[in-house]
């Protein structure tokens, strides 16, 4: 293995779950810090005031267009860092800040809110509400082995990354009505649940074996899209999944 990365978290307008999915990994974490990973930015795990060069960003939150220097902000992080991670549903996809009209005690005049990618471009995307600590640590890997690796690791890294990247390019929007165009009409549904588990809002139930979303609950947090193992298919993936978790695994020892 070669030095490590440079990598750190920016904090938008979110609720701080997805540091806290970052914080959940444990024993993962300390061996990613140890071996593969320099934190040289967070606002609450690193006494840093301005955003650094990183080889990676994991930005979570939506950006307040009212806020200028937030606006300021995720400009910045894009010019400085390789690769900007979506970090969650409201980074990749607005989540409840989407519904946001103002009216806020201490703010009232920040009301409108995108998802980071209407502003930037965005490299990856993890949705969830918030995203496991699994996956997010998955990522940090994946990115390492693809910037420091082997060409053997460097491939794997790629096909690992490469449905998150697909998802980027996707859209700025999610909805449970994704589902429903894009697996359960195409007939690729096997009524597993793992949409249903992954709702934050259970918003999504399963009637007759198929899951039925309630629009009126759902946050557009992209959670129940992310978890469907038949909703963005990647065959490089599928093909390799043993070979991709043996080097996690590896790399985690």
């Amino acid at each position: 293995m070669a030095d490590k990365i440079k990598a750190g978290h920016v904090h938008m307008s979110g609720c701080t779950g997805c540091e806290v999915a970052i914080a959940d990994n444990y024993g993962g974490l300390l061996t990613l810090l140890d071996k593969y990973v320099d934190w040289v930015y967070d606002l609450t795990l690193a006494d840093v005031r301005h955003i650094p060069k990183m080889d990676v960003a994991l930005v979570e939150g939506s950006v307040c267009i009212q806020d200028k220097l937030s606006v300021q902000e995720i400009k910045e992080t894009r010019e400085k860092s390789a690769v900007v991670v979506a970090l969650g549903g409201c980074a990749c996809y607005g989540n409840i800040t989407r519904f946001g009209r103002g009216g806020q005690p201490n703010q009232p005049q920040h009301e409108s809110y995108l998802p980071i990618g209407d502003l930037i471009k965005v490299d990856v995307y993890i949705p969830g509400c918030a995203p496991t600590p699994q996956m997010i640590r998955n990522v940090c890997v994946a990115a390492y082995l693809l910037l420091k690796g082997t060409k053997e690791q460097q491939e794997l890294a790629k096909k690992f990354l490469t449905p998150l990247m697909q998802l980027a390019d996707r859209s700025t929007s999610a909805c449970g009505c994704d589902l429903m165009y894009d697996v359960i009409n195409q007939g690729l549904c096997m009524g597993c649940g793992s949409c249903a588990a992954a709702c934050p809002v259970r918003a999504i139930t399963h009637e007759y074996g198929k899951p039925n979303v309630n629009r009126e609950m759902c946050i557009k947090c992209g959670a129940c899209y992310a978890q469907c193992p038949r909703s963005f298919f990647n065959f490089d993936v599928i093909t390799e999944f043993e070979a991709i978790l043996e080097l996690f695994d590896g790399a985690l020892k």
